[in-house]
């Protein structure tokens, strides 16, 4: 019973994560848009640090420490399924680094790259969520 309440623990921590790195670039679309120093900037400088410090970073810490609970409980050290998935898990964790690098760098006003950058940046998220659910889900190998 343990195992379905980290299970439904670590999705739910998963949604959150997945929700704050799909709104996360959205933002930085916005927020090229804007003049620096103005108040549309400075309140996306807010949203931006509130949305990665109190979403993104938890939500993603608990689902590393419940994933790799779920992994060890459920003997998927060895799947073949698993290694891609960990893989994919392993380069959604370094496009959030990347995110984090990135509000940093608009909370200084130096931003240089267009909004069109952000939102091709927004569609890889998506692609490894697909690639890990299907992993997940459909355990191809």
């Amino acid at each position: 019973m343990a195992y379905l309440w980290i299970k439904a623990f670590h999705v739910i921590a998963v949604i959150s994560w997945m929700a704050g790195m799909l709104y996360l670039p959205r933002l930085f679309v916005y927020h090229c848009d804007v003049p620096k120093d103005s108040i549309q900037s400075e309140t996306f400088k807010i949203m931006e640090r509130r949305l990665l410090k109190a979403i993104i970073n938890p939500a993603m810490v608990v689902t590393w420490i419940l994933g790799l609970i779920l992994v060890w409980q459920g003997g998927w050290m060895t799947s073949g399924w698993f290694h891609a998935k960990f893989l994919l898990v392993l380069i959604l964790s370094g496009v959030h680094g990347f995110l984090s690098k990135t509000v940093k760098i608009f909370a200084a006003d130096q931003n240089q790259r267009p909004a069109k950058f952000y939102r091709m940046i927004n569609e890889i998220p998506t692609v490894l969520m697909i690639g890990i659910v299907i992993l997940v889900i459909v355990k191809p190998f």
